[in-house]
């Protein structure tokens, strides 16, 4: 399995992961590359800001559905019937 897979498999389990974090556990020189090429595969990643209860302040990337305006926007561009085809 190689890092994109390892990465995306991580995220479908519910884990919320900091730029450092993809790094440091899967061996990422560039972890907002592959989130972005990920994204570019169709993956809903997010980046969310998240406060920890000594008011830190991080930034982690969590899997999430999609919203309704971006799958209008795919099923536009790609067209209806490949879209559910």
């Amino acid at each position: 399995m190689n890092q994109k897979e390892r990465l995306i498999t991580a995220l479908k389990e519910g884990q919320q992961l900091t730029a450092k974090q993809i790094a440091s556990q899967f061996k990422i020189g560039s972890p907002s590359k592959v989130v972005s090429l990920l994204r570019n595969e169709g993956n809903a990643i997010y980046l969310n800001r998240h406060t920890d209860s000594h008011g830190r302040v991080t930034q982690k990337y969590r899997l999430g559905t999609p919203r309704r305006a971006l799958i209008a926007r795919a099923v536009r561009a790609v067209g209806a019937e490949k879209a559910f085809a």
